[in-house]
């Protein structure tokens, strides 16, 4: 099985409507504008699975600053888990520092959604280092059985539009704040595997996880072997950042690394569903309401 956990979809209205938009977006704009940009629909998600033989994706919508363009990418995604509830999992977009983020957060969890994310915290305005701007967001989480995908990259190396500031200290500092809810650093968590090695950072990296989004563009094959001398194989999810890369592009990889067997099929598919598992029977999947 495959499971595809880093998926990109955008509503017709925000494909339609996207230069009108892009003037009061501008992380929005930075991307789209960007030469390895395209757009996708769930239709074309679902081709491409059934094209490379995909089994499960988890589609988010774009993190906008605004809240209302949040929530019409997360109508999009659930009218799409109706259209299809075997093949597609949701996770929700909100920006954390608006009026509204938190019911919005609930209303997509009582929709089925499973994640809150990929969130952007530089395009968003939000420090992730900072508690205050972070607590409620990662306590709802917690407390609605969601775990949280954030965008994260590397200090060094080359730049592109979207790469953004928040790198291994700033996500490790999130850690520390947070150690209740789940995490996934988007992009290799920007290298934050590498510190599990520190037995302290271990600890505080417990609830850490990290996705392969991007890894054709970012990383030789070895890394893998890096990441399994780690011990933090286990850690790691399949993401293609679909529609940018499809599988195809990664399936290469894995045989260059040598990479098979379980370990493979626990980045393909079995250490999602261990994190969505893991998350979710924190609350039994209960429906919750709106906070007062």
């Amino acid at each position: 099985m495959i499971t595809d956990t880093h998926v990109h979809v955008f509503p017709p209205d925000v494909i339609r409507d996207w230069e009108k938009i892009a003037r009061k977006e501008a992380h929005f704009a930075s991307l789209v504008r960007g030469k390895v940009h395209r757009w996708a629909t769930v239709e074309d998600v679902v081709d491409s699975m059934n094209l490379t033989g995909i089994d499960e994706s988890w589609i988010f919508g774009f993190a906008f600053e605004d809240q209302g363009l949040c929530r019409l990418c997360n109508d999009y995604v659930i009218d799409a888990l109706k259209q299809h509830p075997d093949g597609l999992r949701g996770l929700a977009v909100v920006s954390p520092g608006c009026a509204g983020c938190e019911a919005e957060l609930v209303r997509c969890r009582n929709a089925g959604m499973i994640g809150v994310g990929e969130l952007f915290p530089q395009g968003q305005g939000v420090d992730i280092t900072d508690p205050r701007q972070t607590w409620r967001l990662a306590s709802l989480a917690y407390e609605t059985g969601m775990f949280l995908l954030i965008h994260t990259a590397e200090p060094v190396g080359h730049d592109y539009p979207g790469k953004g500031n928040v790198g291994p200290k700033e996500a490790a500092m999130f850690c520390i704040n947070h150690p209740e809810v789940s995490v996934v650093f988007a992009h290799f968590g920007g290298g934050l595997w590498q510190y599990e090695l520190m037995p302290e950072m271990k600890r505080v990296l417990a609830n850490a996880w990290y996705d392969t989004a991007a890894f054709p563009w970012l990383y030789s094959p070895k890394v893998l072997l890096a990441i399994d001398g780690a011990g933090v194989s286990e850690k790691f999810l399949y993401g293609s950042d679909f529609p940018i890369l499809t599988y195809q592009r990664y399936s290469t990889l894995w045989e260059q690394a040598g990479l098979k067997g379980e370990k493979l099929e626990k980045i393909l598919s079995g250490n999602a569903e261990t994190l969505r598992r893991k998350t979710s029977e924190k609350v039994g999947m209960a429906p919750c309401t709106s906070p007062s």
